[in-house]
Order: structure tokens, then sequence, then C-alpha cells
């Protein structure tokens, strides 16, 4: 998908803010959702402002993120991403949407872009010369059907020819767009055959009754049997999955050659074997009876699988030998490199042959690793509990904690002021203020740093408070508020 971007600021409105009837559409929306899930309606308040101003303004962007106490970047991650928000602005009059999927593709739909390109703009995305007019490709419009279709704003015109889009197109442009008959644009119902139903037309019951006047099915279709035209028995919702309640799938019965054979072998087979046992006599499987492993080779296996000592009486000499040569493979193996303390001077006579061959120097084997491979670090490596030591992180310093403002009211001092005339203050966050006792510009004017900073914990804003410069803005409205007697 391509990069999305908001559109240049000269077409960017100043401000934006909901008509009355979409604002109470609006607050009804967001009570939808629980206390603590209602950003999730910021989709259906964005498409409230497009409808409302044609496209998705950045002034729009940032009165949704206020109303839902949402970060500006999470509702432009929103915008930017669904491709049904149009960010730049769009014709007054009609915005058409172009199918361009394989279906539509196939039945006509380049010839439709062509009739756009023509009419109103060579490019999409751009407006005809007076503004009134834009239009765009998008994928599938969900009507394949009855391909090629356009979409004007929230309508769909179907089965189109390039000679009709050209007809509809005049109309919105000439003001009478409502006029025009939304959905096929050939006669057809819907998604219906043009011809109209060609299958399921005659009612079932005459149909039944047409069988049982010729005696069998109708159409050569196969015997329904004497149950035919009355209620069928299988729900729907059954229908199509297999009769568990019919005799030859009851599970109680064994199928034949499998369950029953198995369980008639595996009885012979252990009666058998019990009374082999019992012909062997008391102590058959330790020393050669019947059982399995009497051979001795259990107790080799287990001596040298360390499970018993090679002095265990019962165990042979060849299971000593064995256990024998086995031990001095293992001493071997954790002497390194095999160099025994008796063997140093035939070590050393073959570190100096070995010198010689790759012009190494011969040193004592006590000689730190650095010096024999003459590099400059013979410092030795960390110790094991260097590894798990970890550089000590930089401490932070303690977050400022505010003061929590001393002017607050029980009451507002005459009439209220509209706290949202301060950037980043909502609806919301106005009824927030309210509630804490700040109803005045004045109060706000009056502040210090340090009680805003407590005002933004309260609020968890962040910071954003002391960003915006709340104090500041307060200052600038008090001058033309008329507010209460407390103020300054």
């Amino acid at each position: 998908m391509s990069v999305r971007r908001l559109a240049d600021d000269a077409f960017q409105p100043h401000g934006f803010a909901f008509t009355d009837e979409n604002a109470a559409w609006a607050q009804a929306t967001i009570r939808k959702y629980p206390s603590e899930r209602q950003q999730s309606a910021v989709i259906p308040l964005l498409m409230r402002a497009q409808d409302q101003e044609g496209w998705v303004t950045k002034a729009a962007i940032e009165h949704v993120a206020d109303m839902l106490e949402m970060p500006l970047i999470r509702v432009l991650e929103v915008a930017t991403f669904y491709t049904q928000f149009q960010l730049k602005p769009v014709g007054t009059r009609a915005h058409i949407q172009v199918c361009g999927t394989t279906p539509c593709m196939l039945r006509g739909a380049e010839d439709l872009k062509a009739v756009c390109r023509s009419k109103i703009h060579a490019e999409p995305f751009h407006r005809n010369e007076s503004g009134t007019l834009s239009w765009e490709e998008v994928e599938c419009l969900g009507a394949c059907v009855n391909a090629p279709m356009v979409m004007i704003f929230h309508d769909a015109y179907e089965d189109l020819t390039p000679e009709r889009l050209e007809e509809i197109i005049d109309e919105f442009e000439a003001g009478r767009g409502g006029d025009v008959k939304t959905g096929p644009q050939n006669g057809r119902h819907e998604s219906v055959p043009i011809g109209g139903l060609t299958t399921l037309k005659g009612d079932y019951d005459d149909l039944i009754a047409d069988q049982k006047s010729q005696g069998g099915p109708a159409n050569g279709a196969p015997s329904q049997g004497s149950g035919a035209g009355q209620a069928i028995s299988t729900p729907p919702s059954k229908a199509g999955r297999p009769d568990t309640a019919a005799a030859e799938t009851n599970p109680t019965i064994a199928a034949p050659g499998k369950a029953g054979d198995a369980n008639v072998a595996q009885g012979a087979e252990k009666e058998e074997s019990d009374t082999l046992v019992a012909e062997a006599g008391p102590g058959a499987g330790q020393t050669g009876g019947a059982r399995e492993g009497a051979t001795g080779e259990a107790d080799r296996d287990a001596v040298e699988a360390n499970q018993v000592s090679a002095d265990t009486p019962g165990a042979d000499a060849s299971t000593k030998g064995n256990l024998a040569a086995k031990e001095g493979a293992a001493e071997a193996a954790v002497v390194q490199d095999a160099r025994r303390p008796d063997d140093v001077p035939a070590v050393q006579e073959r570190d100096a042959e070995s010198a010689d061959l790759t012009g190494r120097d011969q040193v004592s084997p006590g000689e730190p690793e650095g010096l024999r491979a003459h590099t400059s670090d013979t410092s030795p490596g960390p110790g094991n509990a260097d590894h798990f030591a970890s550089k000590a992180e930089p401490e932070t310093a303690p977050a400022q904690v505010g003061d929590k403002p001393s002017d607050l009211l029980d009451a507002p001092q005459g009439d209220k002021d509209d706290l949202k005339k301060i950037k980043g203050v909502g609806p919301v966050i106005e009824a927030k203020l309210n509630g804490l006792g700040v109803f005045h510009f004045w109060q706000v004017a009056k502040w210090r740093e340090t009680e805003l900073i407590w005002i933004d914990d309260y609020l968890n804003f962040r910071g954003r408070a002391v960003r915006e410069g709340w104090i500041e803005q307060a200052k600038v409205l008090a001058t033309t508020s008329s507010s209460g007697p407390g103020e300054r």
C-alpha cells in the first residue's frame, strides 16, 4: 500500500467542530462502548467527520483525538491506514470510486476509468476545474456478479457501460445526483439473471403434486420414496451429517477382523508365555531360564552403564575387562591433549617441532597464551563473575511532584467559561476539570507551573498540558472573558 499523507496546509481548514446533530450522535456512539474501551469509537467518529466535511481534515483528526482522550498519533495511524478515509479534498458533488479488481477489469473497468480521465481529470485524486468532481481506483466493492461497477459516496452503481457512466457523471455535475437510480443499470433485479429467474421458479408443493400425478419424480429425478411431499424428518441444521442413531453405526458393535481378533491373539500369547515360565521353574530368567535377558547379557549391560560394579557377584571376567578398558579411556580423555605430568619432555619436544613448522617460538607451558601467540594482549581474561556484571544504569531524576491548586471552587462564580477554547481540552476533559472545581479561565491563568503539573498528572496527560501552555492560553482568554468575581 502506498504511503498516505495528510493534505498540504494550504488546503487544511483552521478548525473543526461537529454540528449539533453530529455532536449528539458522536456522544451517543461513544457511550455504546465500556468506559475503558471508548477509544474504539475512533473509526465511526472519523467517518462521521468525513460525511460532514467531505474528507478527513487535520483539524477533524485533532478534534476526535480530544473527544476520545487519545494520543494524536494513534488517530493519525487509523486515518492514514484505512483507504476509506479521504485525506485530501474530493469533489463536492461526486467522488467516484471505480472498482479495478479482476471481475470488473474483465468486464470493462478500464473503459470506465477512461471515462473518468476524460470527463474529470487525467489523474486520480484530482478534482476537475470547478472542484465538483473527483475519482479514484479502488479494490473490490463487493458486487462481482454485477461487474463493472462504481461507488459514489455511499451508493453503488452496477452493470455499467461507458455511455451510462458518462450520463451519471453529467447528472451529478448538474446537481441532480439524487435522481439517479442506484444499483444495476441494465434493468436486472439486484443480482438475479438479466432475463429473470431460471431455477427454483415453482412452488415446492406444486412440484411434489406434479410428481405424484405422473407416478414418479419430475424431470427424471430419482424417486423420493413414499414419504415424498411429507415433512422433512431431518432438521436443516443436521442436513448432510451422518445418522449416528442407525444400528450399523452403533459404537458397541466390534468391527470384524480388528478389535475382536486382536484381543483373542493377545490372550493366546499371554497364556503361552505363562506356560513357559511355569515350566522353567523358580529362578527362571536369572541364570538362563525362559525369560528374556537370562544369558548374562543384562548383567554386563548394567555394569557398562555404571548401574552395578564390576566386582558385583555375578559379573563375569569379560565384563570386568571391558569396564577397565572403558575407565582407562575416560581417564585419558580427562587430560587435555593427552599431556600428563610424566610426559612433559615429550610434550616440549613436540612443541619445538611444531614451532619450527608454524613459526611459533617455544615457550614454557606456564606462559600466558598471549605470549605464545605473539599478541599484544597479555592480560588474563575476565573471570566468570564478570560475564554477569552489568554497567550501572545512570540514575534518573525523580519525577517532579506538583502542588494541588488552591483556588478550586465548589461552584462557578457566575457563568462558567468554555474551557474547551483551551487547546487540548475537549468535552470529557472539561467535565473532569469542572468536577475538580475549575470553571474559569482566571483560575488556570493564576496557576503556578507546579500546580499545572499536578493537574497534568491528575488528568494523566503525560506533560501535554505543560507543553501546550495552558496557563499562557488561559491568560489570553481571561482578558476577553466575563467571569465571576474571582477574575483578576
